[in-house]
C-alpha cells in the first residue's frame, strides 16, 4: 500500500513515525514545502528573547530521521493539485521548477495552518513580518538587533510572549489588539486584568479595542506607522500575530469542512473520503467540553492526531479521545494554565455554566515560603459537569491544568473533584489539595443556590 503524506510539521512527523514504526514495510512518501520539519513555533519567543540560544533545539526531528524510518522524503516540494477520484497528485519541485505526478492508495493531509493576513492597506510593507515558521523566526532575530520601536499586533499566546521577550530586551513595545482583553480565548478577566497590569508595569503600551486600519511607511522606508481606530504608532518593525487559518485550499469543495476551511475528521482521523486522513492544524478537533467540533491549532493536538493517523491508517483501531484545548504560559514570573471553556467563551459553545473564583496558598502557612494561587472552575449548570478551569501563580501550578483537563475528559462533576484522592505533604500542598478546595467552593455555591431556590419556592406558596 502506498501512503502519501502532504505536509510534515507536527502532525505529519508524528504520523510518518507511527506508520513506519508499526508497519516497517509500508511505502510512505512525504512532500513538504519547507526545508525543515517539526519546528516548534511555540518556542519562537524563547529564541527571540535569548532564553534558547541554539535554534536547533526547537526541532525534535529532521528529514534524515524520517528517512531512517524508511520514508521517501521530498523537501521543498509543493503539492499543487489533488485528484481525489483518480488518487493522484501534481507536485512541483520548488528548487528545479519541475512538475510531476504521483499516486497513492491512502492520503494523509497534514498541511497545517498559516497566519491570517487581513486585507489591510500597507500590509505588504517590508517592516511588517509574520511569526509562524523557522525562517520567519530567523528574520525577526536578524532584524530586531538595531530596532528600538516594535509593535505587535495580536494579543494571543504568540503575541504576548513576543511582547515579553521584546520588553525584556529593553525595546519600546506597543501591543495592539481589536478585542477588549489579551489572551481572550484562554483566560477570564480576573486573570487577564493581572497580566495587563504587569505588562503596563514593564512599560508596554497596551492598545486594546483598536482595529488596525493600515500601515504607512515613511519616505526612507525604515519606519512604519501602524494606524488603528484609536491612534497611530510609529514602529521600526511590526509583527503580525492575529491568528491562524487552516491550509486546506487543495481540497476545498472536495472534503467536508468547517466554515473556516478546517477539515472534519471522524474518531479514526478519516475525512469524508475514507481513503483520505487528516490531522493537526488543518483539521477541526473533537471538543470535549461540549462534544462538538472546534478549530484549535495547537501542537499537542497535532501530535496526538498524527499518532492516531498512524495507528488507524490500515484499519480503524484506536479512537480519538478529543481535546480540552489545554495550554500553559509563563509570563513575567506568572505561571498560567488553562483548559476547556471560560466564562467568556462558554456561551459560544452552547453551554450554560456557572463558575467559582478561589484564591488560596498552595501549601500550609507554617512553611517558610509560600505563594498564592488564583483559580477558577467552570461547570455546567444542570449536570455540574466540569467544563473548564484556569490557574495562575508565581509558583508553578501549571500541571494542575492537566489535572483539570483529565476531569473534563472524564466527565467528572464538581463533587468528584471535591473528593478525589490527592496526596498530602507540606512541601507540596495542604491536607485538602487546592483543587479539592476549589471544587468544594463550587459545591458550597450550589448549596447556597439550592437553598435560595427552596426559600423562594416556599415564599411563593
Amino acid at each position: 500500500m502506498k501512503i502519501v503524506v502532504v505536509g510534515c510539521t507536527h502532525a505529519g512527523t508524528s504520523a510518518v513515525k507511527t506508520i513506519l514504526s508499526e508497519n516497517p514495510g509500508a511505502e510512505v512518501t512525504v512532500y513538504e514545502r519547507n526545508d525543515n520539519v517539526s519546528f516548534l513555533s511555540c518556542g519562537i519567543a524563547l529564541y527571540v528573547g535569548g532564553v534558547v540560544k541554539d535554534p536547533a533545539g526547537l526541532f525534535y526531528s529532521n528529514p534524515e530521521e524520517l528517512k531512517s524510518f524508511g520514508a521517501n522524503v521530498h523537501m521543498e516540494h509543493n503539492v499543487t493539485n489533488i485528484d481525489l477520484d483518480g488518487k493522484k497528485l501534481t507536485v512541483e519541485n520548488m528548487k528545479s521548477g519541475e512538475t510531476f505526478e504521483d499516486s497513492y492508495d491512502k492520503l494523509v493531509l497534514t498541511t497545517g495552518s498559516w497566519p491570517i493576513i487581513p486585507p489591510i492597506e500597507g500590509i505588504n510593507s517590508k517592516n511588517v513580518v509574520l511569526c509562524k515558521n523557522y525562517n520567519q523566526a530567523q528574520e525577526i532575530i536578524a532584524r530586531k538587533t538595531d530596532k528600538k520601536k516594535i509593535t505587535v499586533v495580536g494579543g494571543g499566546y504568540i503575541g504576548i510572549e513576543l511582547v515579553e521577550a521584546f520588553a525584556n530586551d529593553d525595546k519600546e513595545v506597543t501591543l495592539v489588539d481589536g478585542l477588549d482583553r489579551i489572551l481572550n480565548k484562554y483566560l477570564d478577566p480576573e486573570f487577564t486584568d493581572v497580566l495587563e497590569g504587569e505588562l503596563k508595569n514593564q512599560g508596554v503600551n497596551i492598545r486594546l479595542n483598536e482595529m488596525v486600519k493600515g500601515f504607512v511607511d515613511n519616505e526612507a522606508g525604515d519606519r512604519t506607522t501602524v494606524v488603528t481606530s484609536g491612534g497611530e504608532y510609529e514602529s521600526e518593525m511590526v509583527i503580525l500575530c492575529v491568528g491562524f487559518r487552516p491550509s486546506t485550499e487543495l481540497v476545498k469543495g472536495k472534503l467536508d469542512m468547517m466554515p473556516n476551511g478546517a477539515l472534519i475528521v471522524d474518531e479514526y482521523m478519516r475525512t469524508s473520503n475514507p481513503d483520505v486522513f487528516a490531522a493537526g492544524d488543518s483539521c477541526a478537533v473533537h471538543y470535549n467540553p461540549n462534544g462538538g467540533q472546534a478549530y484549535i491549532p495547537l501542537a499537542t493536538n497535532a501530535v496526538r492526531m498524527g499518532l492516531l493517523v498512524g495507528k488507524n491508517i490500515f484499519e480503524p483501531k484506536v479512537k480519538y479521545r478529543g481535546t480540552q484545548s489545554t495550554s500553559g504560559l509563563h509570563l513575567f514570573g506568572y505561571n498560567i494554565g488553562s483548559t476547556g471553556v471560560t466564562d467568556s467563551s462558554a456561551g459560544a459553545f452552547g453551554l450554560e455554566t456557572r463558575s467559582v473564583l478561589f484564591e488560596d496558598y498552595y501549601r500550609p502557612e507554617f512553611m517558610p515560603t509560600n505563594e498564592k494561587i488564583l483559580m477558577k472552575l467552570v461547570y455546567e449548570k444542570d449536570t455540574l459537569r466540569i467544563v473548564g478551569g484556569q490557574v495562575m501563580s508565581k509558583y508553578d501550578v501549571t500541571q494542575s491544568a492537566n489535572t483539570l483537563s483529565l476531569a473534563i475528559q472524564g466527565k467528572m462533576t464538581i463533587e468528584d473533584l471535591a473528593l478525589v484522592d490527592f496526596f498530602f505533604q507540606p512541601h507540596f500542598d495542604r491536607p485538602w489539595n487546592y483543587l479539592n478546595l476549589l471544587a468544594q467552593k463550587a459545591m458550597e455555591q450550589e448549596h447556597m443556590i439550592s437553598k435560595v431556590d427552596v426559600e423562594s419556592f416556599q415564599d411563593a406558596n
